[in-house]
């Protein structure tokens, strides 16, 4: 028998930030290409009717979904600590955001770093990624027209390089009692930077 509290609390968890939120783990678990609106259903515990009534259909999801990894990168850029000081400084704080930003948006991220472009979607959120990836190698470039990275390795490669590692934060992280997004964040700084500055 269902108590007085189990209706509003069941109501909370098909709000579209829930629907959103199970959507992502079952795309990241199963692929989205994998992932049929049944899949869907069935992990929420509800009919396909009342997932469309939250979205269209599951690309709106995937499109939701890839913004949320996708708008923070780009709050990032528009941070005014990204815009002024020197150069190493402000790539420096780019990589330690990044991180942070990605362990608070795992789920999100993952999904991100996941798509190929099969879809309009997949392509506006790549072309969206390779935005903020010259973004980057603009700090990059700077740092070495500052004269504090080396000179001899090209920036594009370099912003890969870094980004990469960033990135493969996604495949092996999983969240630890003690550790913290700011500890990640300054091992890879010591370890990146270490070997770049002169």
């Amino acid at each position: 028998m269902a108590t007085p509290t189990s209706a509003p609390s069941r109501r909370r968890g098909h709000d579209p930030e829930s629907v959103l939120s199970i959507a992502v783990g079952v795309f990241n678990e199963r692929g989205y290409d994998g992932t049929s609106m049944e899949d869907l259903a069935r992990a929420l515990g509800v009919t396909k009717s009342a997932i469309y009534y939250h979205v269209p259909g599951k690309e709106q999801l995937l499109a939701r979904a890839l913004d949320r990894a996708l708008d923070g990168l780009f709050e990032l850029a528009a941070d005014e600590r990204a815009a002024t000081g020197a150069a190493i400084e402000r790539l420096e704080w780019v990589v330690r955001q990044s991180v942070r930003l990605l362990i608070d948006r795992l789920p999100y991220v993952t999904l991100l770093l996941r798509v190929r472009g099969n879809s309009a979607t997949e392509l506006a959120a790549l072309e969206r990624r390779q935005e903020f990836d010259v973004f980057v190698g603009g700090l990059v470039r700077a740092a070495a027209e500052e004269g504090t990275v080396r000179p001899d390795v090209d920036p594009a490669l370099l912003t890969r390089l870094l980004f990469g590692t960033v990135n493969s934060i996604a495949e092996w992280y999983r969240p630890a009692p003690g550790a913290s997004a700011e500890d990640l964040a300054d091992a890879l700084v010591k370890m990146a930077f270490g070997g770049l500055l002169r």
